[in-house]
This record gives C-alpha cells, structure tokens and sequence, in this order.
C-alpha cells in the first residue's frame, strides 16, 4: 500500500517510527506538509495539490496535526477523506478532540469519570465560578498543549486573581478539580482500534504537578485495572478516535479522564513499554484500508 503521513516535521521521532513501519511491513511511505498542501475543490473532483503536483495513489493517511495548525490540517484530512483515502483518524473526530470544552461534554454525555470542571464566559462573578470547584485547582487555558497554559493555584483568591487576569486578555479557560491523592502522576492508555496496545504511568519531576514528559516527567510500564483499560476505550470511542492517548488519574472514585489526545506521541510509550506501537497503527490500516 501507499501509505502518507502528514506531518510538519520528518525528523520528529513519531513520524520516523511511523515511516520505519510501513516500510518494514512492505508498504511505501511518504511523509506530506499538511500545511503545505492545498486544496483543490471543484464538482466531484476534490483533489490536494503538494509542491506544484496532484497527490493520486494513496491508500491511506496517518495525520500526526499539530494543535496549532488543527484548523487547516483538518481541512487536508476532510479533503482526503473526500478523495476516498483511508485515514486512522477522521476529520470530525480530530476537531472533536482537539476542543477541550466540547471533548469533556462528550465524554460526560457517555458517563465517563472526570474531574469536577467548571467553564464561563468571561464572567464578573469569579469568585462563585471557583466555589463551585474549590481549592486547590487547576485553571487551564482551552488551547493549551503539552502542560503549557495549565496552573495549580491553592488558594480562592489566587486563584481569582488568575481567572481574572485570563479575562482580561480574553483568554478562555477552564477551571478544574484538583485530585489531590494523584501526586502528579497520571497514566497513558494508547489505544489503537477499539484494543489498549501500550500503558504507561507518567511522573512529574519533583515539585512539579504536571506529569507530561515535555515538562521533564518520566515515563514507566504499567499494567491497567480492568477499569482502568475499560474507561480508556470509552472515552476514544466516544469521541470517534480510532488511534488515540486517554490521558487518566487515579482517583478515590476511579480512573477520571484528563484529555483524549489525537495525536499522541510514540516516543514515550514505545520506550516504557517496549512495544512497537508504529506497527499497531500500520497494522490497523492493514485491516481496514
């Protein structure tokens, strides 16, 4: 098969293992700009341009869409879909996703534990916005990644003073449960095709509350509770996601999900695991290309 993954970046670690699977399974690999390419729509012709050249021939796509170009790179992904190329993960589910407001009203609707969460539209009446949650808590800007736009405040009127200064700069934000007995350390589910394929338990550095390995956490092998494994597949089917990271803490109630991220990286989990978790996504397009 020919097989592209869309990505800003070759050198990047996720796209690499990506290109390396294909290949060792057969297939051609070729990695695409998304926001490079353009679109072309006429009557029953959608078609995507790439330097000066109509792409033709692909069965599938992997798109690996940075948080920061998700308006456009879902555009190319919705044009492929059009041109009747496989994807591991549809546009819609993409947009989905990448909208923290609308992905915890979903994940609510499907009945999955989350941290209490609260969201306002810039509203005057802080002070009631961050009783209803509580302290500590954590207020996160909607468009954050990577732990970037995320604070722990432990008193009201920090946290007021935060809120407030989000609002002036019409930041929007979300304020939420802080889960005391997690200790900054959560787990990563990565899910591929309705079947968990890798887990790992993330810890923050010392004194830091974010486990995220971008901020300096570790990553090790963990095996999930039934529950655990059970909510994770929920949540990426909730939300559409066929190859998805359910972010989760451990909580006196159960698992609560943190974000179902859409384009998890595989650095981290490919080394606390060991698992080739490249050829699980080639292998699920092997199945339904």
């Amino acid at each position: 098969m020919h097989i592209a993954i869309l990505s800003g970046n070759p050198k990047l670690y996720s796209t690499r293992r990506l290109v390396e699977a294909c290949e060792e399974r057969g297939h051609t690999a070729r990695v695409i700009n998304h926001v490079k390419c353009d679109i072309l729509i006429e009557k029953k012709n959608p078609c995507v341009v790439y330097d000066g050249e109509l792409i033709e021939g692909l069965d599938a796509v992997i798109p690996r869409i940075g948080a920061s170009v998700t308006f456009y790179g879902t555009a190319v992904v919705r044009q492929f879909e059009m041109m009747k190329v496989f994807t591991t993960t549809e546009s819609q589910a993409l947009v989905r996703s990448r909208d923290k407001l609308r992905s915890l009203q979903i994940l609510s609707r499907a009945g999955i534990g989350l941290p209490k969460t609260m969201f306002t539209n810039y509203s005057k009446d802080v002070a009631s916005v961050v009783d209803q949650v509580g302290v500590p808590c954590i207020i996160k800007l909607l468009e954050g990644t990577q732990g970037l736009g995320v604070v722990l405040v432990e008193s009201k009127k920090a946290a007021i003073a935060v809120v407030e200064a989000f609002n002036s700069l019409k930041a929007r934000v979300i304020v939420q449960e802080f889960i005391q007995e997690s200790k900054g350390v959560d787990i990563r589910a990565f899910v591929v095709d309705g079947r968990v394929v890798g887990a790992m338990k993330r810890t923050g550095k010392e004194g830091e509350f974010r486990s995220n390995l971008h901020r300096g956490g570790t990553a090790e092998l963990i095996e999930l509770s039934s529950e655990e494994e059970v909510v994770a597949l929920k949540a990426a089917k909730a939300l559409g996601l066929h190859v998805a990271g359910v972010d989760m803490l451990q909580s006196a109630r159960g698992p609560l999900v943190l974000e179902v991220n859409s384009s998890p990286g595989l650095e981290g989990i490919e080394s606390a695991t060991g698992h080739n978790i490249a050829g699980e996504i080639v292998r699920f397009i092997e199945r339904h290309a």
